[in-house]
């Protein structure tokens, strides 16, 4: 039967694809992005103080992933709320950082046992902080947000939805010679054209493609900052979603997800560089504030950017004057930025933030705009 976008796509193909899937210019890009994969993966393991990267970029992997879904909130709330995540208040900073924890507890699943069905669901259940079952809903479509006409509607019934899945998880783990990045290119449209649950579809794929990565052993740690690179191009990311649908257009679906891979790889190696450099000047900041190069009170103003006069106080072992005499000499410094919050003082390492939210543009290596 052939597809139409207001019936049900029970006949969805498994993978791989009938067509060529590993053509020539898809395995151009595929050797660019792994070798920039390489280098992020290098990059992460020269900085002397991991915490830093593993605290901050999956936090903005679910700012951003969560902003494709319409769930907005702010740098400062996240970051805010990042060691305490009970205090927020605001439901979308709460379902983000749900995000970052179904994130690591994703890596943590793939280190017992490998990607799964399972793993997907636990990950939808902790996005959503609510048991999230297999979709049993026959009435599940995806509209135009302009028109709300049926663009997409997915298969239905939960033993054919098992189905489908149960040759998803086979094909990620047969692979059939593919090269990795393909894999996940192939394995992202077929979950998002599954539709498994009945909400959080966009977010547990975002988070499987991370894990995919480590497991094929290709990023040790979860700091690919990916759903960046789609919400920059989110029109083309849904068009393209589409075009393989309708169209069987792989090339260009496969050709878009791995050059977002190589740019992202890309500019998360500048920005591990600008860490690492803003460290040292930190660091000398630190001598001339304390009187000595303080490894501790480093570390804890770059792993908690939002950070308190008893997180010092814990970590550097020291007394509370002690602390907050250091910390008042960073403000004065400027390297700190110091704000009152009800009775509490909040001291944020404002120059890390800006690091973090700035957008490092990366182009082909011919200097023309990387793909689209």
């Amino acid at each position: 039967m052939a597809w139409a976008a207001d019936e049900p796509y029970n006949e969805l193909p498994p993978l791989p694809p009938t067509a060529e899937v590993e053509t020539r210019e898809v395995l151009k890009a595929t050797i660019e992005a792994r070798a920039a994969l390489a280098a992020l993966d290098q990059a992460a393991r020269r900085i002397a103080n991991p915490t830093v990267l593993i605290n901050s970029i999956p936090l903005l992997e679910a700012q951003a992933s969560s902003e494709i879904e319409n769930i907005v909130t702010t740098t400062d709330e996240l970051f805010r709320y990042a060691h305490d995540e009970s205090a927020a208040t605001n439901p979308a900073t709460k379902e983000t950082l749900n995000y970052r924890s179904a994130l690591f507890a994703g890596v943590q699943l793939i280190q017992a046992r490998p990607l799964s069905v399972t793993t997907a669901a636990e990950i939808c259940t902790t996005v959503k902080g609510r048991e999230m079952p297999i979709r049993r809903n026959p009435g599940t479509f995806i509209v135009n947000s302009v028109t709300h006409a049926a663009i997409y509607t997915p298969p239905v019934g939960e033993a054919r939805i098992r189905e489908k899945l149960g040759d998803w998880e086979r094909f990620i783990h047969a692979r059939k010679g593919i090269d990795p990045l393909v894999v996940m290119a192939l394995a992202h449209y077929q979950f998002e054209a599954i539709h498994p649950f009945e909400d959080g579809n966009g977010r547990t794929g975002r988070i499987l493609n991370v894990l995919m990565l480590m497991s094929a052993g290709l990023i040790e740690q979860p700091i690919l900052y990916l759903s960046r690179y789609i919400i920059e191009n989110k029109d083309e990311y849904y068009r393209l979603l589409l075009a393989v649908t309708r169209d069987g257009a792989w090339n260009e679906w496969i050709l878009f997800i791995v050059e977002g891979i190589r740019q992202t790889a890309t500019s998360t190696v500048i920005k591990i560089d600008q860490i690492q450099a803003l460290q040292d000047r930190t660091l000398g900041r630190i001598r001339e504030a304390t009187g000595g190069a303080n490894a501790d009170l480093l570390a804890v103003l770059f792993e908690q950017p939002y950070c308190r006069i008893a997180n010092v106080i814990d970590r550097c072992k020291v007394s509370r004057p002690t602390a907050t005499n250091w910390l008042n000499a960073l403000v004065e410094a400027r390297a700190l930025r110091d704000v009152r919050r009800g009775r509490e003082r909040i001291f944020i390492n404002t120059e890390l933030l800006d690091v973090l939210v700035r957008a490092d543009s990366v182009v082909g290596n011919d200097a023309e705009p990387a793909l689209f």
